[in-house]
């Protein structure tokens, strides 16, 4: 039995159970279950199974051990079986809907019948979803909107998903006899928010087109979607595409920085070689006909004429220019970040008390916390009253009075009102060391409403940092209508730094506005919104958009130290 189907029939009672109404932690234990083994790194759980190793796997318990027995002694699971039977296929495809959870789609099924997401769609537009008790005509359009969104998106995955995906995949890919070397590329490599599909690059000691092709027979492929010699699409069982493409070691590093794209910075590229009197056959760089030999990217890249372009930056936004002129940026890098400033504690909606926190910076090698919680009117989010705050402030100073060498800043992460009042009275601001200032209602404004909102937050003196500037939620929600060219020019006059906000669900601000806001002097702060110690990892998915948006360690407000940072909020607020 293949690990990616066994972990897939997990994934899918777990579904169903959700639809089913059980135990919210029963449906949870076949996620994690599937998450599990998938992480055994192996294509045939069945040694696993045999040895005994795979019962005593973390994260499979008796119910799910159950399930994978049968998988491996019979190829299917009479308990999943069972479950589909009882299950419209049709209503697991409407929990990918946004904002579509069990409790609905059971209302939905068992008062109209519907069972599919087309039945679904037509409900909501002839007016009989909007029927429904505790539905109506705003829940109808947004249903909706989610399905139009769900079209739009639905085999698209954020980066942190499809790169642990791709790991996976590419394990796979190495495991197979003939391939000498395999390396993610495409979208991944480029560090995009969003993913498509995995793009993989093998070369291969026998024949590539032979080895492309047995791919296709692989462990867990449910379907060949493309093929072109040496190349071959395959699609999993669980919806998971990989595109892979095989080549001779001669042509690696060529395939390589092709695979990695983009396309129109390829196409640059292939346009300065030519200037050199050099030319781009398939995955040869030849001159007069003959074979080059090309050993790795920095090779192709000098050949050209050009300085080495790091993947994020390969997206036609004047890089190849940059190269040919010298002037590429010198991008930031993990090891420039000090601090951080977007972290939740247990005074608000964070999952971690705030030396918990300051713990877990210290181990990253940080110098600094700031602790930003929600501000009062987030009752949503157990938004500090007035009488918290002092108590959060005097823990504060007691655990700074216990450690040497770091820093904990009493930070806020301040409501935008409706009206651009940034939440609070002016002596309960100005207590705070810094203050971000975040839109967290009335996200359906329009364009203009909400620019001038947000332009009325920028000029609030206390304001330091302006988060999560478009509210969008990747593959959820779209961004609000703001003008984001007049949102930064304010910044600029008024000195306000916009944040990165690093939690994979936002990467907000885009990174192409982290390239415009640096143009105009504008620093970005990288905040991990976290609400618990592992959310601070989120800094590292912010660094790799920052280096999309090419900035630099100067071009970060928390590259610099905890002094840095009082001094950009006191020279705000004079």
């Amino acid at each position: 039995m293949d690990s990616r189907t066994a972990a897939h029939v997990l994934a899918q009672i777990g579904g169903l159970l959700e639809l089913h109404g059980e135990d919210k932690f029963k449906s949870r234990a076949y996620h994690v279950a599937a998450r599990a083994v998938l992480g055994t790194d192996t294509d045939d759980i069945t040694p696993l199974f045999k040895s005994g190793e795979l019962r005593k796997l973390q994260g499979v318990g008796a119910a799910t051990f159950s399930v994978l027995k049968d998988l491996v002694e019979t190829g299917d699971s009479s308990y999943f079986e069972r479950l589909r039977e009882d299950t419209p296929e049709g209503l697991l495809e409407m929990l990918r809907v946004p904002g579509m959870g069990t409790a609905k789609i059971r209302l939905i099924h068992e008062g109209l019948g519907v069972e599919t997401l087309q039945q679904l769609e037509e409900a909501a537009r002839d007016g009989r979803l909007a029927k429904l008790p505790r539905f109506g005509a705003k829940t109808a359009e947004k249903i909706l909107q989610g399905i139009a969104f769900l079209k739009e998106t639905g085999l698209l995955l954020l980066f942190p998903h499809a790169f642990a995906e791709a790991q996976r995949v590419l394990s796979g890919v190495r495991r197979h006899p003939d391939v000498v070397r395999a390396e993610i590329v495409g979208s991944i490599r480029r560090r995009r928010e969003v993913i498509a599909d995995i793009d993989i690059v093998a070369a291969c000691a026998s024949d590539p087109a032979t080895v492309a092709a047995s791919f296709a027979h692989a462990p867990g492929v449910r379907s060949v979607v493309g093929a072109g010699q040496p190349s071959v699409a395959i699609r999993y069982v669980d919806g998971t595409r990989l595109d892979l493409h095989c080549v001779e070691p001669s042509a690696f590093a060529v395939a390589m920085w092709r695979g990695t794209g983009s396309a129109s910075h390829v196409e640059e590229v292939r346009v300065a070689l030519e200037s050199e009197g050099l030319a781009l056959e398939s995955d040869q760089l030849r001159r007069n006909g003959d074979a080059l030999d090309v050993a790795d990217e920095l090779d192709l890249f000098r050949a050209a004429g050009l300085a080495f372009i790091e993947p994020e930056l390969r997206e036609s936004r004047g890089e190849v220019q940059a190269a040919a002129a010298g002037t590429l940026p010198s991008l930031i890098e993990a090891r420039d970040i000090q601090g951080v400033l977007h972290c939740h504690s247990q005074y608000s909606d964070g999952g971690s008390s705030i030396a918990e926190m300051a713990e877990a910076c210290k181990v990253r090698g940080w110098k600094y916390l700031g602790i930003s919680d929600h501000s009062v009117s987030a009752f949503y989010a157990g938004g500090l009253k007035p009488d918290a705050v002092s108590r959060q402030h005097d823990e504060i100073d007691e655990l700074n009075s216990t450690m040497k060498d770091f820093v904990v800043l009493k930070g806020i992460e301040a409501d935008i009102l409706a009206d651009g009042r940034v939440d609070y009275d002016e002596h309960i601001l100005e207590k705070f060391d810094y203050v971000i200032g975040s839109v967290h209602s009335r996200f359906s404004m329009d364009g203009p409403e909400m620019t001038k909102r947000v332009l009325r937050a920028l000029d609030d003196p206390f304001l330091s940092i302006l988060g999560h500037p478009t509210g969008r939620l990747l593959l959820t929600r779209e961004p609000y209508q703001l003008d984001i060219d007049a949102v930064i020019e304010k910044a600029a006059e008024r000195g306000v730094v916009l944040e990165l906000n690093a939690d994979p669900h936002r990467l907000d601000l885009d990174w192409t506005y982290c390239h415009e806001a640096k143009k105009r002097g504008v620093r970005i702060e990288i905040g991990p919104d976290a609400h618990s110690t592992h959310g601070l990892d989120y800094v590292e998915l912010g660094i790799s958009i920052a280096r999309k948006g090419w900035l630099e360690k100067s071009d970060v407000l928390n590259c610099g130290s905890a002094a840095d940072v009082l001094a950009h909020a006191r020279r705000h607020r004079a």
